[in-house]
């Protein structure tokens, strides 16, 4: 659910303006190019994945982020991190010998 949370623009939008404060609904729609239905639509998807809470303040409501989820993904794509980091050392290894080797047949 973090995840489909995450793939839309408007809503990693939203979670970047959270990231530096709190704000209400018309803060984030201000925000946004959309109409405030769709961020009600998108805060709504962003709060059943757990990336954000709301806090009724009399008649508004204060959304801030919740970093949990997040930490949680990055947990889970570190796994892909390494895997990728090792592909690239070892891309770099082959560049090296290949620059090494060159040198060698220019000499």
């Amino acid at each position: 659910m973090v995840l489909h949370a995450l793939s839309d623009e408007s809503r990693r939008t939203v979670l970047e303006i959270l990231r530096e404060h709190p704000a209400t609904a018309g803060e984030l729609a201000d925000a946004l190019p959309i109409a405030r239905p769709g961020v009600s639509r998108h805060l709504r998807v962003l709060r059943e994945a757990g990336l954000v809470d709301v806090e009724p303040r009399a008649q508004r409501r204060i959304y801030r982020l919740r970093p949990e989820p997040l930490a949680e993904v990055d947990a889970w794509l570190d796994r892909y991190r390494a895997l990728w980091q090792d592909r690239l050392n070892a891309l770099h290894t082959e560049i090296a010998r290949g620059k090494t080797r060159d040198k060698e047949n220019h000499t």
